[in-house]
């Protein structure tokens, strides 16, 4: 004979549904926060960069060009850093009070959110503004009366920009994983000093 489930566990069962997971909610929120970043974060790196370089000789564009690729291999060493560094050794520091090793050990717990905006959003907008300082560039030389072709300086400074930047990080990734407790404690002693101490209760 077959047995039958009391009422009231019976009623349990066909009312309890699965949940959804609480991670995707998170994961589209955060994707979501990042196209909003990304998006006024390049529009306003674009226009200050306009504003700023749209009269300035070209060796003051080249400069400024040669800074943008150095912030994005930069902010790529940081990115390789976190997702290939381990979060015990900051550990064992904050348990000893070393300084900074807190902000250190948030660093690598969220490694998938800092890798992404070093990485992705740091890096695909300085892919973008270096793009168009150097067409800016090209138009300046070529203006300038030197008497250079504009298609061999366009294609002369795209491939420059290219190969500095690939390189660059290329260099970048081996030092990182190298060096990534290091680089990682090194971020969290420069967050670490403008973070706001907690104020000493009065008694």
């Amino acid at each position: 004979m077959s047995e039958t489930l009391p009422e009231g566990d019976a009623k349990e069962r066909t009312e309890t549904k699965p949940k959804k997971p609480a991670k995707k909610n998170k994961s589209w929120l955060w994707a979501i926060q990042i196209f909003i970043l990304t998006f006024f974060l390049s529009t306003s790196f674009s226009v200050l960069s306009n504003l700023l370089l749209s009269n300035a000789h070209y060796i003051i564009s080249i400069i400024a060009l040669a800074a943008i690729i150095l912030i994005n291999i930069l902010f790529d060493v940081v990115g390789v850093a976190v997702t290939s560094c381990s979060v015990e050794p900051f550990l064992a520091m904050a348990s000893r009070k070393k300084p900074a090793a807190k902000t250190a050990v948030k660093i690598v717990k969220n490694a998938e959110k800092v890798a992404n905006i070093c990485a992705d959003v740091v890096g695909d907008i300085c892919s973008i503004i270096s793009g168009a300082l150097g067409a800016s560039i090209v138009v300046q030389i070529c203006a300038s009366g030197i008497g250079f072709n504009e298609a061999l300086v366009s294609i002369l400074f795209s491939a420059m920009i290219a190969a500095f930047t690939v390189g660059g990080k290329s260099l970048g990734k081996k030092i990182a994983m190298d060096n990534s407790q290091a680089i990682i404690y090194f971020v969290a002693r420069i967050f670490s000093v403008f973070q706001r101490k907690p104020r000493a209760r009065k008694r």
